[in-house]
């Protein structure tokens, strides 16, 4: 339509700079940012790696600062809204950075890595058609490829990225669950799981819980989780694996193995060859969950731990754990790209046939998700930049501080080694004179540590009298940042008793 003549074009009521897509977006979210790291240095930071207090004292803080939980009319502006949540975050949060940061398996992010996540989400990119993400498609595809490699799997293998291990997990006894119903002639993704007979799926007894949150979405049930006995070294016994498969009923079909490359807790390797040759026998489909352990394989001194790794039918993998990704990072690899039929979607909307056909497709076929976000930039930026030898002395200079703090541990008459170091986790406890205080004192002696704000450390409970005997509370050490030092170590060691000397004495004068 031809304007009418004298007419000006119409002048937006934004700024160019609205939008961080553009050029002048860009400059503005690079000038914001100078602006925060002005604000993080002004910023009260804790002395420990969490703010003291009690939750109720620390949230409250918090949620003062950011007023009444309702919009305002026109708001604070980009620059104090910014300024507000980075001095929240960095008074009232949590440091993973610092040295005493030691509770769970959630490092420190890499600065490349951050950088890149904030460049991708500049961008909106969605992975789930090509005019929706473009060369982001490239990033994600070089970066599982570069995974398959690092994983020993072949030609045929697959990959897509997650919101998460536990997500990971589920797609993998998805899959696993689609492809033993086609072999009984069933396609459960039609019509559902009602005519399969008795699914098991086994896993060790130390296995993630997701593995039963999985089969309860799947519609297979957590009934269907069959735990399997450890042996001394805390692995999935595999002649107790062959031993409950060949005492199931033929009311009951064998669906997948969950296999574990590092525990969260102990950090252990289940059997993974040994596991695979049962699993085959049985024309069984074996996942391995590797959210922890697969960091192992940039170190050249500890990847012959995960041998049998590249015998999986599907592997879950963090790089948001051993890889020191921002969360949630996480890939599931399959052997054969070919599992991925069954979520394989044809939308005319999204990916019509002859655009597919033109070249003009998407990855929304490899995922549960629709609209997914380029996570693999951020990952795909850490690995460009360090290499498998960067990573490497990365997960080697962790694995050194953990096997530092379990010799430290042991030098202590006060503290009980529980478990040794495997990979980066030691776990251990505050001795008592009076075990039937002993898991009361070990809980208070990590809640002093958290209201102190001095040390962020890890609680769990496990046997720790042989196979049979009570489960105790535990402390443990995550160590992810491979920037400490063993003299940081030592500190956090220290703490740890200073804090289990003061809550033993306020038990024996509670008691008095």
């Amino acid at each position: 339509m031809t304007p009418l003549t004298g007419t000006r074009p119409p002048l937006s009521p934004f700024p160019p700079a609205l939008l961080a897509g553009s050029h002048d977006g860009l400059a503005e979210v690079l000038a914001t940012l100078s602006e925060a790291v002005d604000t993080a240095s002004a910023a009260r930071r804790p002395d420990g790696p969490l703010p003291a207090g009690t939750p109720a004292d620390v949230l409250a803080a918090a949620s003062r600062a950011l007023g009444p939980a309702e919009l305002s009319t026109e708001g604070l502006g980009p620059k104090a809204a910014l300024q507000l949540l980075t001095t929240l975050l960095i008074e009232g949060g949590i440091d993973l950075s610092h040295p005493r940061a030691a509770a769970h398996l959630q490092p420190p992010s890499l600065a490349v890595a951050v950088a890149a996540d904030a460049l991708a989400s500049t961008q909106n990119a969605s992975l789930d058609t090509y005019d929706s993400g473009a060369s982001a498609l490239a990033v994600e595809r070089w970066l599982i490829g570069v995974l398959i490699h690092l994983a020993g799997l072949g030609e045929r293998a697959d990959g897509v990225l997650t919101p998460g291990g536990s997500l990971s997990n589920l797609m993998g006894l998805l899959l696993a669950r689609d492809a033993a119903a086609l072999r009984r002639g069933v396609d459960a993704r039609e019509h559902g799981v009602a005519a399969l007979p008795g699914p098991v799926v086994f896993c060790s007894e130390l296995a993630h819980f997701s593995t039963h949150r999985a089969c309860a979405a799947l519609g297979l049930g957590e009934a269907a989780v069959h735990p399997v006995p450890v042996d001394e070294r805390r692995r999935m016994r595999p002649d107790a694996l062959a031993a409950a498969l060949a005492a199931l009923g033929p009311d009951r079909m064998p669906v997948a193995v969950v296999a574990t490359a590092g525990t969260t807790d102990f950090g252990s390797v289940d059997p993974l060859p040994e596991i695979a040759e049962i699993a085959a026998g049985h024309g069984m489909w074996m996942h391995v969950d590797a959210a922890y352990g697969f960091g192992a394989l940039f170190s050249r001194r500890l990847a012959g731990r995960l041998a049998g790794l590249e015998l999986a039918d599907s592997i879950t993998l963090d790089l948001h754990k051993i890889g020191w990704q921002p969360a949630a990072t996480s890939v599931l690899l399959v052997s054969d790209t070919t599992a991925f039929t069954s979520l394989d979607r044809q939308v005319a909307y999204l990916n019509p046939v002859d655009d597919s056909e033109a070249g003009y497709d998407g990855l929304l076929g490899r995922s549960l998700q629709t609209t997914r976000r380029p996570d693999a930039v951020k990952a795909a930026a850490t690995l460009l930049a360090y290499g498998r030898g960067g990573m490497g002395r990365m997960v080697d200079a962790c694995h050194d501080l953990a096997r530092h703090a379990e010799r430290r541990v042991l030098a202590e008459p006060e503290l009980e080694l529980v478990a040794p170091a495997e990979l980066t986790t030691v776990l251990f406890r505050y001795r008592t004179d009076d075990p039937a205080a002993s898991d009361e004192l070990n809980g208070a002696l990590r809640r002093r540590l958290l209201e102190s704000g001095t040390a962020l450390i890890g609680r769990t409970e496990t046997a720790t009298g042989g196979p049979g005997s009570p489960k105790r509370v535990c402390l443990k050490f995550t160590l992810l940042n491979p920037t400490a030092t063993t003299d940081d170590i030592d500190g956090l060691v220290d703490c740890v008793l200073d804090a289990g000397r003061t809550c033993e004495r306020l038990i024996e004068e509670g008691a008095a």
